[in-house]
């Protein structure tokens, strides 16, 4: 039994099927650039890497044309047992707390909350909708928010006039919570203990920290939407409110450049112009003072959270690193971990250095902390997700 996993972009539709019980990616796929004068599509299948391009103009075509190289490439779906196809949703509201078998009330409940992702909501609602045409089986929706449900609200509530905050929604959601519940999960396993105090450092283009006791999420760095936290690829992460006022007033800058400066423009490619964590390593390692700056703040901002994440939670035994940052830049893992050394938390520099898929311990046996490195895997754990609900059904 296979799960078709979507996960719907605004010009971009990236797809996997699954097999949920060996964990098997057995097709791989994205659509880019959809709505463009030409779209690119690759298409792996069996080690082998397929690429066109073509004139898509809107989803519907593009996923027609996924399904046209399943047919002809393969697998065919017909014969590859699909039983679901699993989408990636990244806002829930306070409405989910775990997948959701797509009905129609389910639908307009996420086109009901788009107002709290306008960048991704409807994107991934293009996506649900045009499958839900082509393709006869059950579909489900994992919410990148559902994780953080738990949240107490000491956490999750802002210091906001209360009638504001319920009246327009405003709280604290988080974000990536798929890859946090998966990692915390596996941690879990490796360790061979469910009553944790873990905190999971989730470091990739977009980058967030969440703290985990006992399997639930208590805290979490991304807020409203996915703008708060640590410092990322091309987003501020925190910042004080205020520097937007500051510079509507000042600088004259519109609501609407001032959502592209703190979004898209800032960051690590606001610090130093490139927002590739290898390419700010070769500057600051070829001398340039601003990429070491801004590797300084980026280390900073994460040992910042790990000390207020342990404080919250009384005490920490793992720490993992994972997404694309997090597995592969053994570097700045040793930076986060030699300004952890006065608390105890001491680095293998042995198995810091290994590059791989699997689970690995990096701390040594004497380490106060527990640090691992562990590979996430979204579409694993949406296609699991999925698997369940129509178990269920």
């Amino acid at each position: 039994m296979t799960v078709l996993v979507i996960n719907s972009g605004s010009s971009s539709i990236k797809y996997q099927l699954v097999d949920p019980e060996s964990g098997e990616a057995i097709a791989v796929g994205l659509v880019e650039q959809i709505g463009e004068s030409s779209s690119h599509i690759k298409h792996t299948y069996e080690g082998v890497k397929h690429e066109f391009d073509e004139t898509l103009s809107d989803h519907g075509e593009g996923l027609r044309f996924v399904l046209h190289l399943f047919d002809t490439i393969g697998p065919k779906l017909s014969e590859a047992g699909i039983v679901a196809v699993g989408h990636r949703v990244v806002q829930g509201g306070r409405h989910f707390d775990g997948p959701a078998l797509i009905t129609q009330e389910v639908r307009d409940l996420v086109a009901e909350l788009a107002p709290l992702a306008p960048l991704h909501n409807p994107a991934n609602l293009r996506g649900i909708d045009v499958a839900r045409d082509l393709l006869d089986v059950p579909h489900v929706v994992v919410f990148d928010t559902a994780f953080f449900q738990t949240l107490p609200e000491e956490a999750a509530r802002y210091a906001l006039d209360r009638e504001i905050a319920d009246t327009y929604a405003v709280r604290r959601y988080g974000a990536h919570g798929t890859s946090h519940q998966y990692v915390s999960r596996k941690a879990a396993e490796y360790v061979g203990r469910e009553d944790l105090k873990q905190i999971v450092l989730h470091l990739g283009n977009g980058a967030s920290v969440s703290a985990v006791v006992d399997g639930e999420a208590v805290d979490t760095s991304m807020g409203l939407t996915p703008l708060e936290g640590l410092v990322m690829g091309t987003r501020t992460g925190d910042i004080d409110p205020a520097v937007i006022f500051h510079l509507h007033r000042v600088a004259g800058m519109s609501i609407d450049e001032l959502d592209d400066l703190v979004n898209k423009r800032s960051g690590l490619k606001g610090l130093v112009g490139e927002n590739d964590m290898r390419a700010v390593w070769d500057m600051a390692n070829g001398g340039d003072a601003n990429a070491r700056e801004a590797l300084d703040i980026y280390v900073h901002r994460i040992v910042k959270y790990i000390g207020s994440y342990a404080a919250v939670m009384g005490g920490l035994d793992v720490l993992t690193f994972t997404a694309g940052i997090g597995e592969n830049d053994d570097l700045l893992r040793a930076e986060v971990i030699a300004r952890l050394a006065p608390f105890g938390v001491t680095l293998n520099a042995e198995t810091n250095a290994i590059r791989g898929d699997e689970i690995r311990k990096i701390s040594t046996d004497e380490s106060s902390v527990t640090v691992l490195v562990i590979p996430t895997n979204e579409e694993l754990a949406i296609a699991r997700q999925a698997m369940d609900v129509v178990a269920g059904l």
